[in-house]
């Protein structure tokens, strides 16, 4: 086997601590290595024009490559070696960039590790087999799973593009967050005038299936051809016979239940159509508060719809929908402002979140847009808004920024004025992040036309007095303690990952952040593909954003599903487990441990042995691991692979 040896300088980046003409020599000493040289960049078009020639030059068999990351640049590299001709798992990177020089001062320590790891690199080259990739059919469908902003804007691309789309949103209506928004920033428009059409084309575009009121039971599958479980919840309502004329709500006689879209700020019916612009516009019972569901009697709802819609023994339903790639477009939650203690911890009534604030605003809201006190319904004059509520707190164990507070906050004090002309509003703030276009504009906007007085500091208590509230922070600008006396406090509260995201991600097989928000394949190069091939991300279920950005990740995740729906077939990665079938006992530990459901236990001449299903295979390795038998092995990672990396170590 003749093996060629480059050792990249990366700039000073290796360069700089490790010396890579050192490197190459001591390469040359290596079993099988007829060629090594060392080059200032191994990816560059030189770079990889030398590699090209070395292998025609030296006839190679293998390349060993001392540079980055695999993660970075090992396809480019594999890609190298097709171009000239030679099999592109006969490849092997030893990472001296994150492994050496980034992490040790020592040039001579250094060089002595680098080697090390080049000889490793080597002696696992020697026992690589070559591979080569399947190929297999894909499903051209994709399911969104979340209607929020983001979910619809990819929903709507993928549809536009000519993919079958099925868009499944646990809530009644699609909208998410947006949909409970009076106006957005920077701009002060109508957020239901810009997202009501989009929701109007979803519900009206040929290549859409909405399950809305349904969630994801299970996934199984693999990229191109995933069978996705959906339970569609009862309604009680014959959603094909209604028509949305609200008379059920009218009739309704249990007034009283938690309107959950208005933030629980006022009351609803148990039977009711969400909001006006609601999509599909149809009625559903809220089983908790319905007199019929919870004590058998009542039925004022069957009594009054024209339709005879109502279906009081209505059962969940499962509903499998193949698919060949899901987005995952979850959105967020907001944080559980009750854990400050000092902001009264919800004992009183006129401490409300910025998200109920909106709902105030909102002419569709429970005042139908006046601001008033929720304890006595008296307009307010002095209204304190305080930030970083549950952001970049460690306390309470959410240090990272929401992102977006600064700016709503800015767009509510504006709003407030508008309002009331004579109200003030006061922020408390630790710093101002206005980082979008016309942001920073925006929020002195707030300052200087709308008279908004910012104080930089943190709230210390709020205590009721008199009927108001007295504020106690300090200003950390003029070093002083500040009083204000206030009718309503509006707690900015950030955002936190979307109850039952981590449920999600293991039923997508996909990461979570120690926060609940899924990961992304790579923070900078793959911003909205998991490590799950055919799952994508889009919007706030990666982590905060405000609604540009999740539009354009809706956009950037329907992208990644048109370019992998734009071939008829897939390559499969053949650098997955394969199974010994004279040495497996079929005991089943592989089929347990493994994290993707890759392997399967089939009957084999009577016994029991375990097969991997290669497209499934990601090839994490664990069933290597867990095989008392060492009857299963990851291709290019075998038990001999390592030992003799091991050995070259130690020995």
């Amino acid at each position: 086997m003749n093996i060629g040896v480059f050792v990249c300088h990366c700039g000073s980046n290796i360069a700089g601590t490790v010396d890579t003409e050192a490197v190459a020599k001591a390469a040359l000493n290596f079993r099988e290595v007829v060629f090594a040289t060392d080059t200032m960049y191994a990816c560059s078009e030189p770079g990889q024009a030398g590699i090209v020639d070395a292998i025609k030059t030296y006839d190679l068999d293998g390349v060993v490559v001392a540079s980055c990351t695999p993660r970075m640049h090992e396809a480019t590299f594999r890609r190298t070696l097709e171009r000239a001709g030679l099999n592109k798992y006969m490849f092997e990177m030893a990472n001296i960039r994150e492994h050496v020089s980034w992490v040790g001062k020592d040039k001579e320590a250094n060089t002595r590790k680098a080697e090390e790891l080049v000889h490793m690199a080597v002696e696992k080259l020697r026992r690589n087999d070559y591979l080569e990739a399947g190929e297999f059919d894909i499903n051209k469908r994709v399911m969104v799973i979340g209607g929020g902003v983001a979910g619809i804007q990819a929903a709507l691309d993928c549809a536009d593009g000519g993919l079958e789309v099925v868009l499944v949103e646990r809530e009644p209506s699609i909208g998410g967050k947006m949909s409970k928004l009076d106006k957005t920033f920077p701009t002060v428009d109508c957020s239901s005038c810009i997202l009501g059409p989009k929701m109007v084309d979803v519900a009206q575009h040929p290549n859409i299936t909405l399950y809305t009121l349904s969630e994801v039971d299970s996934v199984k599958g693999f990229v191109g051809n995933f069978d996705v479980t959906v339970r569609r919840k009862a309604a009680y309502v014959d959603w094909d016979a209604c028509t949305g004329c609200g008379e059920c709500a009218t009739k309704c006689p249990s007034k009283k239940t938690p309107d959950r879209f208005n933030e629980f700020i006022g009351t609803t019916t148990a039977i009711n159509i969400p909001f006006p612009q609601a999509i599909p516009k149809k009625a559903s019972i809220n089983p908790e508060a319905c007199i019929m569901l919870t004590k058998g009697k009542c039925g004022a709802c069957a009594k009054a719809c024209p339709t005879e819609a109502i279906r009081f023994d209505q059962q969940d339903e499962l509903v499998t929908e193949q698919v060949g790639a899901i987005i995952a477009a979850t959105g967020y939650d907001l944080f559980d402002f009750t854990k400050y203690g000092e902001y009264g911890g919800g004992r009183y009534p006129d401490v409300i979140t910025s998200m109920q604030y909106e709902r105030l605003l909102s002419a569709s809201g429970p005042t139908e847009g006046h601001i008033k006190r929720p304890s006595d319904g008296t307009e307010p004059k002095d209204i304190v808004f305080i930030q970083c509520v549950g952001s970049r707190d460690k306390s309470i164990g959410r240090p990272y920024c929401s992102g977006f507070c600064c700016m709503y906050t800015a767009k509510q004090t504006i709003l407030t004025k508008d309002h009331m002309p004579d109200s003030q509003s006061y922020v408390f703030y630790m710093d101002i992040r206005s980082p979008g276009k016309n942001y920073d504009e925006f929020t002195r906007r707030a300052m200087e036309e709308y008279g908004a007085r910012y104080i930089r500091g943190r709230v210390s208590a709020i205590q009721p007095k008199n009927g108001r509230y007295l504020v106690k922070g300090a200003d950390t600008l003029l070093g002083q303690q500040v009083e204000i006396e206030a009718d309503l406090i509006v707690l900015a509260v950030g955002a936190e990952a979307a109850k039952g995201a981590g449920e999600l991600a293991e039923k997508l097989r996909i990461s979570y952040d120690p926060y609940g928000f899924f990961l992304e394949g790579h923070p900078k190069l793959k911003p909205v593909e998991t490590n799950t091939a055919g799952i994508y991300l889009a919007g706030s279920c990666q982590g905060p954003k405000d609604i540009p950005s999740s539009v354009a990740q809706g956009d950037a995740a329907a992208a990644k599903v048109l370019a992998l729906f734009s071939k008829d077939k897939l390559a499969s990665d053949p650098q997955v487990s394969g199974v010994k079938l004279v040495r497996c006992i079929g005991c089943g530990k592989c089929e347990s441990v493994c994290p993707f459901g890759a392997i399967e236990m089939i009957d084999f001449r009577g016994m029991p042995k375990a097969s991997v299903v290669e497209t499934v295979c990601q090839g994490c390795g664990v069933c290597t691991a867990a095989c008392p038998q060492g009857a299963i092995q990851l291709r290019h990672f075998t038990d001999n692979q390592i030992l003799a990396e091991v050995n070259t170590l130690c020995l």
